[in-house]
């Protein structure tokens, strides 16, 4: 009589015990390298959006410090009355100078994106404002800014400092 040829097992019966703790190691590894790319991704990610906000903030404080000096330029402007400068031909020099100085300075805010907030006639927002006094004031509705005492600013989408303002009540 002839032999049958000898078939080769089955491997994909059940698996032995060893085989299942070997398969059930794989899906572990497995699951914890997809764990690992996706925490490595968002590290990246959030990395470069902090990357992006310290650039884009990097010049807060220094800006912040300029905003004393727009002042002083701005109260130095107001401090010289037209008609005397119409009289005296060395303060219309100096006004002319004070306010080139101002401009310059301007141009650079707007070129880091520093802008300023004067919200008079809004609603008054405690993001963006910093109530000082409360007045009567027929002419508006509470809780709207009637006057700027002090110019607020802020860089790109970011308060530099708030705008000191008087609120009708």
């Amino acid at each position: 009589m002839e032999k049958e040829p000898e078939q080769p097992e089955n491997t994909e019966s059940e698996p032995s015990p060893e085989g299942k703790s070997e398969v059930q190691e794989l899906d572990q590894i497995k699951d914890q390298l997809l764990r690992t790319m996706a925490e490595l991704d968002n590290t990246q990610k959030r990395s470069l959006k902090e990357r992006d906000e310290a650039k884009k903030y990097a010049i807060s404080n220094f800006a912040r410090d300029l905003l004393n000096i727009r002042d002083t330029l701005d109260r130095a402007l107001d401090s010289i009355p037209e008609e005397d400068r119409k009289k005296d031909g060395l303060l219309k020099t100096i006004f002319d100078g004070v306010s080139l100085t101002r401009d310059e300075l301007l141009k650079v805010f707007t070129h880091y994106h520093i802008a300023a907030i004067n919200p008079v006639g809004e609603k008054f927002d405690h993001n963006y404002h910093q109530a000082v006094l409360e007045v009567e004031s027929p002419d508006h509705t509470a809780g709207t800014i009637v006057s700027v005492l002090q110019t607020g600013y802020k860089i790109q989408d970011r308060l530099l400092r708030p705008a000191m303002v008087s609120v009708a009540k």
